[in-house]
């Protein structure tokens, strides 16, 4: 974009724009108090002058996302949010409740370039990569939807976060600035395939952000069969990476393992995964497969994935099931903004 949308502005950005453009420098700390909670719109901004307000609507994008729809689910709560950007791209956001607080599951891209076979997000096509902004616009326009804090952030909604690195850094130091929405980092996950280079980048910050990696298979040739990334990383320099992010930082890793019926679900596979990974610092987080139309799996059976996680559970090692939620409102990612994507290229 041409325009830097309002969000991607940090305090200093913003008082060195008030220094050129002859504004005082409380004027900087009044506007980054109105985006910081949420306001992205000029005319709600009551304390900034009109001169002011012009000249920033000549410099930056605001009123740049907006809730297009809302939905919430009847079984537990959960709240899918539909934004449209400036320019007409659709992401999705997920807000979760639980015992400890809310939990948003934020996007990093309009679409995702990776390709996994079971993604929903991959047979919708890749849009564009989000800015920093547009990704805390998630978590700041969601709160202010809800009239409620959220308490911890995971980025592994639609597109692969370390696809857009640069960005995703971005929008770690806004999130967790201290003047601004102050999120702990251990309350920010970022999720990813398997990018070994960015992988390591990452690691070499020693952040106390979490890293989960989306693993689904406990070998190359399984792996290569849902995740073209495996073409390019093989899974022993993949774990490789991960066991140094763990020594490196002292935190826990968590692996995503998606259960597919028949798949990756048998109990050798268990076995196999356990010899994967043993010794690692890391937690097993075994989700029941989302199926959509046109898929190719279908999601394992309750008592294939019990068996599963007691096999794993035989070998110590630390396994959960996730706790399915939104199930009746497509919560999970890829899977409405498909449809709607597609329903707008019929109208």
């Amino acid at each position: 974009m041409d325009k830097k949308f309002c969000l991607d502005l940090n305090l200093a950005e913003i008082k060195n724009w008030c220094s050129v453009n002859n504004f005082p420098g409380y004027r900087a700390e009044q506007l980054f108090k109105w985006l910081s909670t949420g306001v992205i719109s000029l005319d709600q901004m009551t304390n900034i002058p009109k001169n002011m307000r012009e000249a920033l609507n000549e410099d930056f994008i605001f009123d740049g996302m907006t809730v297009e729809h809302e939905f919430v689910s009847q079984i537990d709560g959960t709240v899918k949010l539909v934004f449209r950007m400036y320019d007409g791209h659709i992401i999705e956001t997920v807000l979760m409740r639980y015992k400890t607080g809310i939990s948003i599951c934020i996007s990093s891209q309009a679409g995702c370039k990776m390709g996994c076979t079971f993604c929903a997000s991959a047979h919708a096509g890749f849009g564009r990569s989000l800015t920093g902004g547009e990704m805390l616009g998630q978590v700041l326009l969601s709160q202010r939807h809800i009239n409620e804090r959220i308490r911890s952030v995971v980025v592994m909604g639609i597109g692969e976060p370390f696809d857009n690195y640069d960005n995703l850094m971005k929008f770690i130091e806004l999130v967790t600035c201290e003047e601004g929405n102050n999120l702990g980092s251990r309350h920010v996950t970022v999720s990813t395939c398997g990018l070994i280079p960015r992988m390591e980048e990452f690691t070499a910050l020693n952040s106390q952000v979490n890293l989960s990696v989306s693993l689904h298979a406990p070998n190359d040739e399984l792996r290569l069969k849902l995740m073209p990334i495996a073409k390019v990383y093989d899974i022993k320099s993949l774990i490789k990476t991960c066991d140094e992010y763990v020594k490196k930082t002292n935190r826990r890793i968590t692996f995503e393992y998606s259960l597919f019926d028949g798949v990756n679900d048998t109990p050798e596979h268990a076995h196999e995964l356990y010899r994967l990974l043993r010794g690692i610092h890391c937690h097993i987080n075994l989700i029941a497969a989302n199926e959509f139309p046109g898929s190719p799996y279908k999601r394992s059976r309750p008592e294939r994935v019990d068996a599963f996680r007691k096999a794993l559970e035989k070998y110590r090692m630390n396994a959960t099931l996730r706790r399915e939620m939104g199930t009746d409102i497509m919560a999970a990612c890829g899977q409405l903004r498909r449809g709607l994507e597609q329903g707008d290229k019929e109208e």
